[in-house]
């Protein structure tokens, strides 16, 4: 592993969530509920079906997601037992999709690269953010997209994804953030660009109380996707 891109405090904290990352009433919850709403912003990004480097991929719900929409998919996480249950979960389903446990250094190393590049709520849970857009850069075709979603650091953040999702509602497991590690989007576009690339598109992600489900929106306040392209 690399120290700079992989924590490995980070990577034993979803294996043990793996078992139930795949219950929709789980710990996982509120990504469950987030995920149409990410998979259609990408896929609307997207010309038509291609492959599709999904990094820290979890145990598949984004994967498995963008795979049903025609995409073939490779989901990459060094949490071996989230690999473990994305394979069972997409076992049988006749999907263009694999997984692998490992790192995006070693996908550098075999000489891979891929049109589109996924890294959702990931970049917040890393060591160096920087050093881990550039190796995503490495990975991606002269011509590739690079689609990344994260948390802002805002007091609303805080109040929100930090102390109301972990602490009072109880939606995620404590610890499972650190809001001095979110990124704001200011930053995160310096990312991109320090490593070559140019923003192409942004949305922000906003929960519907009435319905449960998530949106695409203007505001960036909370959670938000931004894509990059050479």
């Amino acid at each position: 592993m690399s120290s700079g891109v992989v924590s490995a405090e980070e990577v034993a904290k979803f294996d043990q969530l793996a078992a139930r990352w795949w219950d929709p009433a789980g710990p996982m919850k509120p990504l469950h509920r987030m995920n149409p709403a990410r998979t259609r912003w990408i896929n609307g990004l997207l010309p038509g079906p291609t492959r599709i480097l999904d990094i820290g991929c979890g145990a598949g719900l984004a994967s498995e997601a963008l795979a049903r929409l025609g995409h073939e998919v490779l989901g990459v996480d060094a949490a071996g037992e989230a690999i473990e249950a994305a394979k069972a979960h997409a076992d049988g389903q006749g999907l263009r999709l694999s997984y692998r446990a490992g790192t995006a250094d070693e996908l550098v190393q075999e000489g891979l690269t891929f049109p589109v590049i996924t890294a959702l709520e990931v970049i917040e849970h890393v060591p160096n953010p920087a050093a881990f857009v550039r190796l995503l850069v490495s990975l991606l075709n002269p011509d590739g997209m690079l689609i990344l979603s994260t948390l802002n650091r805002t007091r609303m953040s805080f109040l929100t994804a930090k102390l109301g999702a972990e602490y009072v509602l109880r939606m995620l497991p404590a610890g499972t953030h650190d809001w001095r590690a979110f990124i704001t989007p200011a930053e995160l576009a310096r990312l991109l660009r320090m490593a070559g690339l140019r923003v192409h598109q942004t949305t922000g992600l906003l929960p519907d109380p009435l319905s449960g489900q998530w949106r695409t929106g203007r505001a960036m306040t909370v959670n938000y996707m931004m894509a990059g392209v050479r």
